[in-house]
């Protein structure tokens, strides 16, 4: 025992010897190649001296790094954690110009920005020779976590020993794509977690279920925390009361739409009771929370910040220089993929020039590592239920494709995301039962726009006998992504062209598009129009968006039958005959009646509400936001979900059953939460009728 300990020890002064000697030279490499960072004085200094010089330069400036980091992170905690992330390199620099003046020769210098630099290498090299060396110790990363886990316990008091839970959410990745993965190979640890291949048993059951109309992260994340999507039309839509714009990824709408809920259901959210909140458009009421955009314009109470994300990530610089590393290899990465896709005609394509490649990066680099180290935090903390939300492969999807390499690299990545939480559940002072689910998939297609030459507002303005102008403005896509940028930020950046109350003349229409759902709103007629009422101001408008070759149907209200649908060759189906005559709505499937008549019950629902076409031969659909991977209405892939769970707990419906809507899931999540002994959200009985 005693000899083991003894070997241990041995070996960490051995990695941390080697790991100085390779700092050393790196210091004394770079001081030969950069101009402005010097060893030696001006006279010139023996090799011996300017060697004894690097190897006390890199020995201050690893202990600095070690010592004085973590201080000035905690110091620095409530700048916003994106701000945070672009000081790592000049607060690396600080440290490295403090060690070179702590040396005894006084003859070490760098100008400011070559510390910059300099700094910034050290801590990618150290960092790097680090790792390879503990990779020849198969304990070395087990025992780190053990220590990690051993200083939250002493740290914390003593918390249950019933199991925890862990809610992982892939953004966007549909149940379809998830299958495909797994069939390639793509994701080992949901492979293995499903007994594919090899004889192994099962772990987990994998469950598809079925988004409500608004298949979007909007309406599916608020019924899946808060138990209520109720009168979330689409992603952005037109409220007439208010005379304004809600945009789910806008932090004052996803505020408000949290409060809505709250008060639609009586109780905070699924996350009430010793809950953590990640990278979520909304909290689900949990007391820790980190890019959460409903909280997004409020300044945190001390004991509401984070300090088991950004703190424990950002305290050691080697994570934060690796995690910008990244950053820019993703960059660069997009930058190569998107010229090659130009180069070789790929069809359909998008524009993914501007700032895309940042965005990219932001959602596939900076969000995943902090949320994922934010809920390493969580689990070595003992929190009874975590809800994390990794939004990169829905960003990369809408715009190279759901079934794209470039999609289907990123889902490699969030399998040893999944892996490595895995293997922290290992360590955590509390068993832990991992869940992974999506809000919603993606369904391919090319745009409105780009196979008809015009968009969804072209048409809508052509149909009221309105000039339509030769460039329409184009929609924003990748609102996940933004809305983590700005919720990272800290700062409520709205989405341009997408003003609280709309301008221009008042009797003109808005409007607005969530993937292949398009919303239009007269701002000028107080209530929800009618058929009737629309026909007599605009009689072309119906007839020209219900034949439009790219329309799949309309839902539109109606003084002789209340809820109507439109369709191709005058087709009108009243809402109450649609299970015996589904019209333009077959070949969206089951359950696309109740989707739309819960819709139709909405305060909110628009005047007119599109849905493109949708060809179930390929499960294209026509989006009308710039995105060759789409969702937020009906049609095809972006429908169907998935939620994979342990088989320790309860099935989520009897067999035979579907699984339907974003609040049944949450209903699902509660019972499985009660099932572990954790948190006691008391249901309302307006909650237990629509659970029953």
């Amino acid at each position: 025992m005693r000899g083991g300990r003894w070997r241990r020890v041995a070996s960490q002064v051995g990695r941390s010897v080697a790991v100085w000697a390779v700092s050393t030279v790196t210091m004394l490499v770079l001081a030969g190649i950069l101009p402005d960072f010097q060893l030696q004085s001006a006279d010139g200094d023996s090799a011996t001296l300017i060697a004894v010089t690097a190897a006390l330069g890199a020995g201050a400036f690893g202990l600095l790094s070690a010592l004085v980091w973590p201080l000035l992170v905690r110091l620095l905690l409530l700048v916003p954690a994106l701000v945070l992330g672009l000081l790592v390199f000049f607060l690396n620099g600080s440290l490295l110009i403090v060690a070179l003046r702590l040396v005894p020769s006084g003859d070490s210098e760098a100008a400011p920005e070559t510390a910059v630099i300099v700094a910034a290498v050290m801590s990618a090299v150290a960092s790097a020779t680090g790792a390879a060396l503990a990779v020849r110790d198969d304990d070395a990363y087990r025992r780190r976590l053990y220590r990690l886990a051993d200083r939250r316990r002493r740290a914390l008091p003593p918390g249950p020993s019933s199991p925890a839970t862990v809610f992982i959410q892939l953004d966007g990745v549909g149940h379809d794509v998830l299958l495909d993965a797994v069939g390639k190979d793509l994701m080992p640890t949901v492979a293995r977690w499903l007994g594919d291949g090899d004889g192994a048993r099962p772990t987990h059951r994998l469950t598809p279920w079925r988004t409500d109309w608004s298949s979007q992260t909007g309406a599916s994340q608020l019924g899946i925390l808060h138990g209520s999507n109720h009168d979330v039309p689409a992603f952005r839509w037109y409220e007439k009361a208010g005379r304004e714009v809600m945009v789910c990824n806008r932090p004052t709408s996803a505020a408000e739409l949290q409060r809505r809920a709250i008060e639609r259901t009586g109780d905070g959210g699924l996350l009430t009771a010793d809950g953590a909140s990640r990278g979520n458009l909304f909290s689900g009421g949990a007391d820790e929370q980190a890019l959460v955009l409903s909280i997004a314009t409020k300044r945190r109470p001390r004991e509401n910040r984070s300090r088991a994300g950004y703190f424990a990530y950002f305290s050691d610089p080697a994570n934060a220089v690796r995690t910008a590393l990244s950053f820019v290899a993703e960059v660069g990465r997009e930058i190569g993929q998107s010229t090659r896709a130009r180069v070789r005609k790929v069809r359909p394509r998008v524009s993914r020039g501007g700032l895309y490649p940042l965005v990219r990066a932001f959602a596939t680099v900076v969000e995943r590592d902090v949320v994922v180290a934010a809920v390493v935090g969580d689990m070595l903390a003992g929190r009874t239920a975590v809800y994390a939300d990794l939004v990169a492969y829905d960003e990369v999807a809408h715009h190279s494709g759901p079934f794209s390499r470039d999609a289907e690299n990123v889902l490699e990545r969030l399998d040893r995301a999944l892996a490595l939480i895995e293997k922290i559940a290992e360590h955590a002072p509390r068993p832990y039962r991992i869940v992974v689910l999506s809000d919603h998939g993606q369904s391919p297609g090319e745009t409105f726009r780009a196979r008809y030459g015009l968009g969804l507002g072209d048409l809508v303005r052509a149909g009221c006998g309105l000039p339509v102008p030769r460039r329409a403005q184009r929609t924003h896509s990748g609102a996940e992504a933004r809305a983590a940028v700005r919720a990272a930020l800290r700062i409520p950046v709205e989405e341009g062209g997408e003003r609280h109350r709309p301008a221009g003349r008042r009797s003109e229409p808005i409007v607005l598009a969530s993937g292949n759902l398009g919303l239009v709103s007269f701002p000028d007629v107080p209530h929800r129009m009618t058929k009737e009422e629309i026909d007599a101001r605009h009689p072309a408008l119906l007839t020209t968006l219900a034949n439009h070759p790219g329309v799949g149907f309309l839902l539109v209200r109606s003084e002789e039958h209340g809820g109507l649908v439109l369709g191709a060759f005058g087709a009108e189906i009243p809402l109450d005959r649609l299970d015996d005559d589904p019209g333009p709505l077959e070949v969206f499937g089951p359950g696309a009646a109740d989707a739309v008549r819960r819709t139709h019950s909405f305060p909110n629902a628009a005047d007119i509400m599109v849905n493109s076409a949708y060809d179930p031969a390929d499960g294209e659909v026509l989006a009308f936001e710039e995105q060759i991977g789409s969702h937020g209405g009906l049609g095809g892939a972006q429908g169907e979900p998935f939620l994979l769970s342990p088989l320790a707990f309860s099935a989520p419906v009897d067999d035979g059953a579907d699984l339907v809507g974003a609040e049944q899931v949450h209903h699902v999540l509660r019972r499985w939460l009660r099932e572990s002994d954790g948190p006691q959200v008391p249901l309302t009985r307006q909650a237990d009728q629509r659970a029953a």
